[in-house]
């Protein structure tokens, strides 16, 4: 019986952690993922031309 509560404490111990780390894949697109003559547009979460005035 004990082995089954260590068990599922240690399952809920790791699944909060587990689920955080899976998240931190946001904020992987920066200007310097963008080819030459672009930047990030965060509204449209995609490399943008430069557009000179």
């Amino acid at each position: 019986m004990q082995f089954k509560t260590l068990i599922c404490a240690l399952v809920l111990a790791v699944t909060p952690t587990l689920s955080v780390a899976m998240g931190c894949d946001r904020g992987k697109h920066t200007a310097a993922s963008c080819e030459a003559g672009q930047v990030w547009d965060a509204g449209a979460q995609a490399c943008v031309d430069i557009v000179s005035s």
